[in-house]
């Protein structure tokens, strides 16, 4: 079932902004601590070799995703000509099925200068379905797993963001000489120096915002991605100004009192942390199908996500050099080391209070598209995907949205501190999702569809990075990364 009707798409600009939005978000606020550490020539060389090692596995994605649609059209024409033989042989007059067969047999495949048009992008098919048609039964549980755990635990991680984000800027600021970490939530969230306990405490502002966010995103899992396009464009323009702010005030602080930050150049003991915070920065691969169907013109998909990868390292090394370079000390979290201070001037004030609220903003619009993902591959592990209408209402409409938002705001409501969560969900998880699926997905659709249409159709949208060494180097660095994040973890818990 196609997911959107033509009035629905956008064109490709927009498609880019929505996958801004996707990548850069609280991820990109843990480079700048990550670079310092790890020294900023090995940094850069390693965010930009990890943006391509992302960008790669993007194209495999869409390699995919058009297999599969040349599948399903190739299921569809052996099911219109079984239909036309068997009208003719009851001599029946011609039906609307031998109408489609006319219409779909002589474009599908053309010579070297037409390309064939079994592959497309038009139909929306999620990575929960490409599995169930490349991988085998192990694989897509694998799969399933794997992508569950991520994107559960991301809408857990950007849940607690986001209303922890919000309970920082609204309660009173905990003194600097409180060291008791275990009691922070049971603190009044106004007021220290009462001698009351006072009516809201610090777990009460944060559960309160949690349940704000719930109710002010959660709507939208019920809808298409088209929906939250308004919402997107909104928040991208939010984006763009948050980093222009901090980049611009970190090059004030750089001219005004020099560079106060030390990074050396290589510093290999900093490598974990900074693959783990650059892994994270660049994950998109999970919505990617969503994102991309609705776009209308799609000729040069490749070029412009390339631009758009290109676009967000430029943000990330501007971001990351001149948050190491202007200040001494860098919290894990960049919008820390802009925190609301009682400042004179109000326009500065109110500046910090925007920097210090750009979680909110990055992940409001994250947290619909990540969910409306996890939606639909849940819908796809359990439902007929080619005949959803058929099913009633309230399983189709009300029950997957449902079962997508609830457990994660269920647990960050009870369980606020989820650091356990981050490192499983942006590490082992994540090197999943975006290295070792998308590798495994493309090899085994190419071999299916060489099986199914023979060598002779072409697929225009084949990843540049077709050739198999491409894919084997893809698997030894995934391995790699679960070395570096294994250790990482375990100096951490050292």
């Amino acid at each position: 079932m196609p997911v959107t009707e033509t009035g629905d798409q956008y064109s490709v600009w927009v498609g880019l902004i929505y996958i801004f939005n996707l990548i850069v978000g609280t991820g990109a606020l843990t480079l700048p601590a990550a670079f310092a550490r790890a020294g900023w020539g090995l940094s850069t060389i390693s965010l930009l070799f990890l943006a391509f090692m992302s960008f790669m596995n993007a194209t495999y994605v869409i390699e995919t995703m058009a297999c599969a649609n040349a599948v399903f059209k190739w299921k569809r024409l052996q099911f219109i000509k079984r239909n036309s033989i068997q009208e003719h042989e009851t001599d029946e007059e011609p039906s609307s099925s031998q109408h489609l067969y006319g219409e779909l047999e002589d474009p599908l495949v053309c010579g070297d200068s037409i390309p064939s048009r079994y592959y497309s992008l038009d139909k929306r098919i999620e990575l929960g379905e490409m599995a169930n048609l490349f991988l085998n039964k192990s694989g897509r549980t694998m799969f399933y797993c794997t992508l569950c755990v991520y994107l559960y635990g991301d809408l857990s991680i950007y849940s607690a963001a986001v209303a922890k984000s919000i309970m920082d800027v609204v309660c009173s600021t905990v003194p600097s000489n409180f060291t008791n970490a275990t009691d922070w939530d049971s603190l009044p969230c106004f007021n220290f120096t009462s001698t009351e306990r006072g009516l809201y405490t610090r777990l009460d502002c944060y559960r309160a915002a949690l349940l704000s966010f719930a109710a002010t995103t959660a709507p939208f899992v019920f809808c298409n991605v088209q929906k939250t396009k308004y919402l997107q464009l909104f928040t991208s323009g939010m984006r763009w100004l948050a980093f222009a702010i901090m980049i611009s005030m970190a090059i004030h602080l750089l001219i005004g009192h020099g560079p106060q930050g030390r990074p050396p150049a290589f510093d290999f003991t900093g490598m974990p942390t900074l693959f783990g915070a650059c892994v994270y920065s660049f994950m998109c691969h999970h919505s990617l199908p969503g994102l991309i169907s609705p776009i209308r013109g799609k000729k040069r998909l490749g070029l412009h996500l390339a631009l758009d990868y290109a676009l967000i390292s430029i943000f990330y090394l501007l971001l990351a050099f001149t948050g190491a370079f202007a200040f001494a000390h860098l919290s894990d979290l960049y919008t820390l080391n802009f925190v609301p201070t009682d400042n004179e001037n109000i326009l500065l004030e109110i500046v910090e209070y925007f920097l210090a609220l750009f979680p909110v903003f990055t992940l409001s619009t994250s947290f619909p598209i990540i969910a409306i993902t996890l939606r639909n591959n849940l819908q796809g592990l359990f439902l007929d995907t080619t005949r959803l209408e058929s099913y009633n209402f309230v399983l189709r409409k009300l029950l997957f949205p449902i079962i997508t938002v609830a457990p994660p705001l269920l647990l960050t409501y009870f369980l606020e501190d989820i650091g356990v969560l981050i490192k499983f969900t942006g590490s082992y998880a994540g090197t999943g999702i975006q290295y070792l699926m998308p590798t495994f997905l493309v090899l085994s659709a190419r071999r299916h569809c060489t099986n199914l249409l023979g060598l002779g159709v072409e697929n225009k949208y084949k990843s540049p990075f077709s050739h198999v060494s491409w894919a084997v180097f893809v698997l030894l660095w995934s391995f790699m990364c679960i070395i570096l994040v294994s250790v990482n973890i375990f100096e951490k818990n050292s």
